[in-house]
């Protein structure tokens, strides 16, 4: 879900700019991998790195199509309109994180890192109670929205144009988390060489515009 709103961009660019009709679905990340294995239907795959490894091990995409295409930040939020509070070093994330009194997270790579980093801090017993998983395909910070969190973590992109939400940014430090999403052929392609086509349009200059507007970046910066 973190890449929808790049890919649902993109894919306008493409059909205008070079005249290929392109349509992404979005879905959660575990869906979308149980789909490929389960033998759906596409030409082309954006998922997280891990998951793109993963399917690429167990043959179901294309050898050597795999490409890395964005990274992504994940960042703190609270409710429009309640305290903000500083996240400038891994002590004040600390304070946050302790008083907070519902705390959301995603499905996904953002989640399971969030939680890695709770366990790493020690704070996992304490939180225990507190954490709140959104269900997949659901933004973490529509949580904080309808009350049911007041702190949340996601993917930039999927926090910035939320309403009713205020991104307060990436974690400090060694805490910050960030994912890279990749991009691949996946072995049931009827269009293999168009899909390779449409993959390096992905990874181009004025893709990695669209994605710097969209809150991710290219590899390497651009």
């Amino acid at each position: 879900m973190a890449t929808r709103p790049i890919v649902g961009e993109l894919s306008g660019h493409i059909r205008l700019a070079h005249g290929i009709p392109v349509r992404f679905e979005s879905a959660g990340g575990v869906e979308i991998a149980r789909r490929v294995r389960e033998g759906a239907e596409a030409d082309l795959l954006v998922l997280a790195d891990g998951a793109m490894a993963e399917l690429e091990k167990e043959g179901h995409l294309l050898g050597g199509t795999v490409r890395p295409l964005w990274v992504s930040q994940v960042v703190a939020a609270v409710p429009e309109g309640t305290p903000v509070p500083a996240l400038g070093s891994e002590s004040e994330l600390r304070a946050a994180l302790l008083s907070a009194k519902r705390i959301a997270y995603s499905t996904g790579p953002s989640g399971t890192s969030l939680i890695d980093l709770i366990t790493r801090l020690d704070l996992a017993d304490t939180l225990g109670d507190r954490l709140v998983q959104s269900p997949p395909g659901v933004p973490a910070g529509s949580l904080l929205s309808s009350g049911r969190a007041d702190l949340a973590f996601q993917q930039h992109s999927e926090m910035m144009d939320l309403p009713g939400v205020v991104v307060i940014g990436p974690l400090p430090g060694d805490a910050a988390i960030s994912s890279m999403f990749s991009g691949g052929v996946p072995a049931a392609s009827t269009q293999p060489r168009r899909a390779r086509e449409v993959l390096d349009l992905l990874g181009s200059d004025a893709a990695s515009g669209i994605a710097r507007a969209r809150g991710m970046r290219a590899p390497g910066g651009r």
